[in-house]
C-alpha cells in the first residue's frame, strides 16, 4: 500500500532558496496586520550549452508574509539578498475591470531566513 489512502490528509508544502529581486512592499490592513509582498528569483541549472559553459533556468515567484514575518522582512530584506522560503501554495482568482478572468499562485510564507552574507557584502 501506498503512503497516501483514500481520504488522507494532503500536502501542501514549498521550499525555495533564492534571491530577492526587489525590496519587499510592506503594508498595514485597516486592523493593523502587516502584509508584505515578495519577490524571488531562482535559478536551476540546465546543464552546458555547446561552449561548456553552464544554462540555467530563472523563475520568478511571488511571496506573500503575514504579521511579525511580514515586518521582518520589511526590517530586514532588501533587493538581492539570498533568503530561505518555506510556505504553501495559494491560488486567487478574479475578474479584471475589462472583464477578463485573472489569477495568481503565490507562496504564503511560514519560514522566511537569511542565507549566506548580504548581496555587499563578501565573506572573511
Amino acid at each position: 500500500m501506498g503512503l497516501f489512502h483514500r481520504g488522507d490528509a494532503m500536502l501542501n508544502k514549498v521550499i525555495l532558496v533564492g534571491n530577492l529581486t526587489a525590496d519587499p512592499e510592506v503594508k498595514a490592513t485597516p486592523k493593523g496586520t502587516y502584509v508584505a509582498n515578495i519577490g524571488l528569483a531562482t535559478n536551476t541549472y540546465m546543464g552546458k550549452d555547446e561552449e561548456g559553459k553552464a544554462k540555467q533556468e530563472t523563475e520568478f515567484h511571488r511571496l506573500v508574509a503575514f504579521g511579525k514575518l511580514a515586518e521582518f522582512a520589511g526590517q530586514f530584506l532588501q533587493k538581492g539578498r539570498a533568503v530561505y522560503a518555506e510556505g504553501r501554495l495559494r491560488t486567487s482568482s478574479w475578474e479584471d475591470t475589462a472583464g477578463l478572468k485573472r489569477s495568481r499562485t503565490e507562496v504564503v510564507l511560514e519560514d522566511l531566513k537569511f542565507v549566506g552574507a548580504k548581496p555587499h557584502e563578501t565573506a572573511a
